[in-house]
């Protein structure tokens, strides 16, 4: 049997009978690395803030879904982000009115992006050197998606489950 693993492949000899092997064969989701950062959150629905929207409004939305940073468009392009961080910097911290501070005010305008077809290593590296915890995925300023550092390693630990898992069954068909 050979298992694809990050370009490897894992050889293995599968005695009959083996159940702890056979089991592993019939795994439901056969994990790949992922070609692109984009196939991590393609079917993520990303919610989208208007330049015109009301800070308290999108600092609502956040916290109704779990999240720390929304994209800021406007007329359907990225023209930036809102986060948890601005929301402390740029509006508790210099007392302003969120019921009537637009996020146009207050957003990082012009944010760092990647292309869907970015590689999770070079996105992974970007946040990492520029803090960020949240990095939009956008054909030219057509956002596609919003790629969050939870995203990364949720899908970074899965995939090292899913090593051991199979590691443990090459460990436990071997004679």
């Amino acid at each position: 049997m050979l298992f694809p693993c990050r370009g490897r492949t894992i050889r293995s000899y599968t005695p009959p009978g083996n159940l702890a092997f056979r089991s592993v064969q019939n795994l439901s989701r056969w994990r790949c690395p992922l070609s692109c950062i984009y196939d991590l959150i393609k079917n993520q629905d990303t919610y989208r803030a208007d330049v015109e929207q009301t800070v308290l409004d999108v600092a609502r939305a956040m916290v109704e879904r779990n999240i720390g940073a929304v994209p800021v468009l406007s007329d359907g392009l990225l023209v930036g982000v809102f986060s948890e961080r601005d929301l402390m910097r740029r509006v508790v911290v210099e007392g302003r009115d969120p019921r009537q501070t637009k996020i146009a005010e207050v957003m990082t305008e012009d944010p760092l992006t990647v292309s869907p077809q970015e590689d999770m290593e070079t996105c992974r590296f970007l946040m990492r050197r520029h803090g960020f915890r949240h990095l939009p995925i956008c054909e030219g300023k057509q956002l596609k998606g919003m790629v969050s550092l939870r995203d990364v390693i949720q899908y970074d630990l899965s995939e090292k489950d899913y090593e051991v898992r199979m590691m443990r069954a090459y460990i436990h068909s071997t004679p």
